[in-house]
């Protein structure tokens, strides 16, 4: 199997994603909640926003679907960066919701999210150069 950095890179980012689900991206003092003088902190997950919860839930299984799609270089590439422009959409949902919070800091699992991008950016790369070198090697013959 040729693809076998680009799998890694898509389990990665793959895993990435779904820990996401389950760590916060931000945490802080909702606004309304700073005027009644409760000052509790709220951690922001995706699992808090319908919208965010199904998005990052479809994103992980399409990462891991597309593992599958080795036979089908040029549309595991596309998929490839598509999941990079949904998980960009992702993000900026993600600051939307910020805009709630009256004061906070960005959680320490918020890495997730540029390692997916990475991920998926070193895995569409490894992919163009298979199918590169595929069609070298049919050009020879």
């Amino acid at each position: 199997m040729i693809q076998r950095v680009q799998t890694l890179w898509m389990l990665l980012a793959s895993a990435a994603v779904f820990l996401t689900l389950k760590f916060p991206f931000y945490s802080g003092t909702v606004a309304e909640l700073h005027a009644t003088y409760n000052t509790t902190t709220h951690y922001l997950k995706a699992t808090d926003n319908f919208i965010l919860m199904v998005l990052t839930s479809a994103l992980g299984t399409i990462i891991l679907i597309n593992i599958f799609l080795f036979k089908h270089r040029m549309l595991q590439f596309r998929i490839c960066i598509l999941t990079i422009l949904a998980e960009a959409l992702i993000l900026f949902l993600y600051y939307r919701q910020i805009k709630l919070y009256s004061q906070g800091i960005l959680s320490w699992s918020a890495i997730f999210h540029p390692i997916v991008i990475i991920a998926l950016i070193l895995a569409a790369r490894g992919i163009y150069k298979d199918e590169k070198l595929i069609k070298d090697s049919n050009r020879l013959r």
